[in-house]
């Protein structure tokens, strides 16, 4: 099958209605998915060629070797950030005398928008613990954790029952596969707080800390949980592992389309008043336009499409005529943004950009750990700005103070990455959209008014 013919590409949002034919060889993140959305137990699993790709790593490959054909195929991060996850798994210290350590899976899934690890570890709890078992035997780790966004109720009982049928069946605990590999997983669900995706905060969370950033280096591959080496990835990042593995660094090269510099699938949504919105699994390099128009149905009869966000409320806006940007990491960053998550948000011409911008600032300034000054005075004052705008109590000069702002919260300027992505998407928004936050300002004659007297008739 062709990974570039629309039919083979085509996932309905949650796998619930209107399956197409898909194949491991063209989706090997969504194949396995059941048309009723049920969860694959581990019968069903194993069935499905689930657990070879671990078993190959353990019983034929060396850590190194491992760890080398994920770096040659070029597995980014799907978090958001897209770091190379064989590079970031290089970086971890082994060698004698350097103490095993852990591996730990991002699922705090807090970014707005966004929702596809929730389907993953719902309805595939196994591919992700398979994805776990092997990289954590490239990383020399003996305990895995998952760390669950804690509203995700349905996920930590669809991973803790996996977890129980995958050491059951000898696949997690002591010699895995008979080759003397050790390594257990255990599902902790957090508070819920959208810091814990910044990878040390996560670090810090888990061991019963206040989740703030910490200075880096030392690096987690250096000294993370606990002070031992700690390799933090994404769920979508691990869910993809074991197919490398199983099928190989050239069969992953040419998942993706032409023209894209990130290799193999991934996870993509469309939300908002799209007629169709729904999350598919596509080949990297697809137009950000072939998504919105033939998986999300398009706009809704009687929107339009003003302004759309590629992947998450961290990400800059763009432009209908952006549409055409192909959905990959470089793809994006030419109209200038991040792919981040890959979940877009169509934004229709009813929707004031001062007052969705004011929405998300909230959510950001209320999501600051508040461990540095630019972040946590910088956001509230911000909110404080775009409310005065949306109430058109603006005063002259609040659009180039929240210029400033966003230059003054931009990459390293802050402790760690919150405050840039929350403020880029409100660069983006006035760089595009300026004549609405201007039409916020009071003009003399309204600033000097007289007010109607407090409690007259």
């Amino acid at each position: 099958m062709s990974a570039t013919t629309p039919v083979n590409r085509r996932l309905t949002s949650f796998g619930t209605a209107n399956l197409i034919e898909r194949a491991p060889e063209t989706h090997p993140l969504t194949w396995r998915l059941n048309a009723d959305a049920s969860p694959i137990w581990l019968e069903e699993y194993r069935a499905k060629q689930g657990y070879l790709g671990a078993k190959r790593a353990l019983t034929e490959l060396t850590p190194e070797e491992v760890a080398a054909e994920v770096k040659e195929a070029g597995l980014k991060g799907r978090g958001g950030a897209g770091f190379p996850a064989g590079v970031k798994w290089g970086l971890t210290a082994k060698g004698e005398g350097v103490p095993r350590g852990y591996l730990l899976c991002n699922a705090d899934e807090m970014e707005p928008n966004t929702y596809k690890d929730r389907l993953l570890m719902e309805q595939q709890p196994h591919l992700l613990l398979e994805g776990m078992i092997v990289a954590a035997y490239a990383n020399h780790s003996y305990r895995g954790y998952v760390f669950l966004r804690g509203e995700y109720v349905d996920a930590a009982k669809s991973l803790r029952r996996a977890v129980a049928e995958a050491r059951e069946a000898g696949l997690l605990g002591r010699d895995i596969f008979g080759s003397g590999f050790d390594f257990d997983i255990y599902v902790h669900t957090g508070a819920g707080r959208y810091i814990c995706g910044e990878e040390t905060a996560l670090i810090n969370s888990l061991e019963g800390r206040r989740a703030n950033p910490r200075a880096k280096p030392p690096f987690p591959g250096q000294s993370g949980a606990w002070g031992k080496p700690t390799v933090v990835n994404n769920v979508e990042t691990l869910c993809g592992v074991s197919s490398i593995i199983l099928n190989g660094v050239e069969w992953y090269h040419g998942l993706c389309l032409p023209g894209s510099e990130d290799h193999g699938t991934k996870m993509m949504g469309f939300s908002g008043k799209v007629k169709n919105p729904g999350l598919w699994e596509l080949p990297l390099g697809i137009t950000a336009r072939e998504v919105l128009e033939e998986y999300a149905g398009g706009m809704r009869d009687g929107c339009t499409l003003k302004a759309w966000q590629p992947g998450g409320a961290g990400t800059g806006f763009l432009l209908p005529e952006h549409l055409d940007a192909q959905m990959y990491s470089g793809g994006i960053g030419k109209v200038g943004t991040r792919m981040g998550t890959a979940l877009s948000m169509a934004v229709d011409d009813s929707v004031s950009m001062v007052s969705l911008l004011r929405n998300m600032e909230e959510f950001f300034a209320r999501e600051s750990c508040g461990w540095c000054t630019p972040c946590r005075d910088g956001l509230p004052w911000t909110v404080k700005i775009l409310r005065a705008l949306e109430a058109g109590e603006g005063e002259p000069g609040d659009v180039e103070l929240l210029l400033e702002l966003t230059r003054k919260l931009g990459p390293g300027k802050t402790y760690c990455a919150h405050a840039p992505g929350a403020i880029e998407p409100l660069g983006s928004a006035i760089k595009y959209f300026r004549e609405e936050f201007e039409a916020g300002i009071r003009t003399p004659s309204t600033a000097n008014a007289p007010q109607e007297p407090v409690g007259s008739v």
